[in-house]
């Protein structure tokens, strides 16, 4: 069978691609942002990429085309199935049907840190023997890729609250009826689709009602807004992490991890910061309900290498280095900017951000912006593509901030400022114009000027 895909180097509509190929169909597809890490891991797996929608289809004609939530009427590609009559679906419909079906599916939903606590909690089933399937928003560098069938029964997903396609509006979690659910936190996002917490909190309500009687929930008990979810309805088990709840790590060396009050073992985990305590902490909670005891857990926590573009290291020139992050909320961006300083920087934290997400752009979240950013030394913010004026948003941050449109001359100003210690912080939900490249070159361009 061929399958087509509209938005294929989206995280998910990537993920997808992968496991089409797995079972043995011809898979291409198109999207208008190609870009690594997904474009070279689609295209190692034998998968034909377009850069750009077009009225034209794929000749001869694909068996089925699967329609990503970035695409809209008016599109293109899309008005051209519409007309072909070619039969047509959505990617979180495909994976409940073709990969799904008779699977304990373990989804891991959330505002924040979905990707990192999907990426653990498969390894550890890997590292136990499991060998499950999983489909993750990000590449764990354990595994290489961000999708897999697997051999065994269990399959690992990230539960996302974004709407379906743009002929389903529901949130895509609703479609993967798991047997384990982590809900791990709950705050404002996707301002493009949500116009409150209210609606966002609605559509948790309405993935926790497909939970079956024999589901296990794991929630954050410090999330008030996931307290308001289950308030409205719960009817499968219920399971607590965080402080106050069943299954606790403690702020504190050693991360002693602790059940109903008892020391079950200390989490060693070459992650920093309390956020990434606890995504490790929700994901051990959820492999025991699949039968991997605390003790195997944290033996696999100590071995995980992490994901791509969570603080990855993209290189160091002349003591300077360049890391990489996909937070784009304020809430994300304080975190991180506090991981990477727990993680014990000497030098200064030099913030590169780029407002790319849909909520960013609107000005949803402005107000929490120069908060986010206070435990940056020095803060360069690119402004493209956004309307609402940065500038005022991040006076609060006086002459730490610089504000640029311009890519190139952002680059360089960060480059110009820098000196060796200096971790060049570059957070974007997107590829950000390969500035990661661009800054990595401009250093050694001034190495070889300086030699």
């Amino acid at each position: 069978m061929h399958v087509h895909i509209l938005g294929i180097c989206g995280t998910f509509m990537g993920g997808v691609a992968l496991l089409a190929r797995g079972l043995g169909h011809t898979v291409s597809g198109a999207d208008a942002n190609v870009y690594p890490p997904m474009s070279t891991q689609l295209e190692s797996a034998g998968i034909a990429l377009t850069d750009g929608y077009g009225a034209a289809l794929p000749e001869p004609p694909p068996d089925s085309v699967v329609i990503g939530n970035a695409l809209s009427r008016g599109n293109p590609a899309v008005e051209a199935v519409l007309d072909s009559g070619l039969r047509y679906t959505s990617g979180a419909q495909w994976l409940a049907e073709e990969v799904l079906q008779g699977r304990w599916v373990l989804a891991v939903a959330g505002t924040h840190g979905k990707t990192t606590t999907a990426s653990l909690l498969a390894w550890i089933l890997e590292t136990a023997g499991l060998s499950p399937g999983f489909l993750i928003g990000g590449v764990p560098f354990d595994f290489g890729v961000s999708a897999r069938l697997g051999d065994g029964p269990f399959f690992v997903v990230e539960a996302d609250e974004y709407d379906t396609a743009f002929f389903d509006k529901r949130s895509k979690f609703v479609h993967y009826l798991p047997r384990t659910a982590v809900l791990n936190n709950l705050e404002f996002d996707h301002a493009d689709i949500f116009p409150d917490l209210a609606a966002i909190e609605t559509q948790f309500h309405h993935f926790v009602r497909t939970l079956a009687r024999s589901a296990r929930l794991i929630v954050n008990t410090g999330e008030p807004a996931l307290g308001r979810v289950l308030e409205r309805g719960c009817w499968s088990e219920r399971v607590s992490f965080g402080d106050g709840g069943e299954w606790q790590v403690e702020r504190d060396t050693p991360y002693r991890v602790l059940r109903d009050g008892r020391v079950v073992g200390e989490l060693q985990i070459d992650l920093p910061g309390h956020h990434n305590r606890m995504n490790a902490l929700a994901a051990m909670v959820a492999a025991e309900h699949v039968g991997v005891v605390p003790a195997d857990a944290l033996r696999a926590l100590g071995r995980f290498r992490g994901v791509k573009r969570r603080l990855e290291e993209r290189g160091t020139v002349d003591g300077v280095t360049v890391i990489d992050d996909f937070a784009h909320h304020p809430t994300a961006i304080r975190e991180t900017i506090a991981a990477l300083r727990a993680r014990g920087a000497q030098g200064r934290i030099v913030a590169i951000l780029e407002p790319r997400s849909n909520t960013m752009k609107l000005g949803a979240v402005k107000a929490a912006l120069a908060d986010s950013l206070a435990g940056a030394d020095r803060v360069f913010c690119y402004t493209g593509g956004v309307s609402w004026n940065v500038a005022e948003a991040l006076a609060p941050l006086g002459a730490r901030v610089a504000v640029l449109n311009d890519l190139a001359q952002l680059a360089d100003a960060a480059v110009a400022e820098s000196c060796a210690g200096d971790l060049l912080l570059v957070m974007s939900n997107g590829g950000f114009g390969g500035i990661h490249g661009k800054l990595l070159e401009r250093l050694r361009d001034r190495g070889r000027r300086a030699a």
